[in-house]
């Protein structure tokens, strides 16, 4: 879910550690009221997307079971 009126400027955004050194294809999270934010680092000022605790879990969860991978 997109929150537009969102105030994300005490966001601490955090890239993860695997991200280190590259500048392609990196997310960055936020902590934010219970929530999650999630940017794109090459466009820190556009959308972000928030999801709810829960929400980011089973995303993770799924990216750790490679359901998104495009790699044969």
């Amino acid at each position: 879910m997109r929150h537009p009126l969102m105030d994300f400027s005490q966001a601490t955004w955090q890239k993860s550690s695997l991200s280190q050194g590259t500048t392609d294809n990196c997310a960055e999270v936020a902590p934010i009221s219970g929530l999650v934010a999630v940017r794109d680092s090459k466009d820190p000022g556009g959308p972000k997307l928030v999801f709810s605790s829960a929400g980011w879990a089973a995303i993770l969860s799924r990216v750790k079971a490679g359901d998104f991978d495009t790699h044969p």
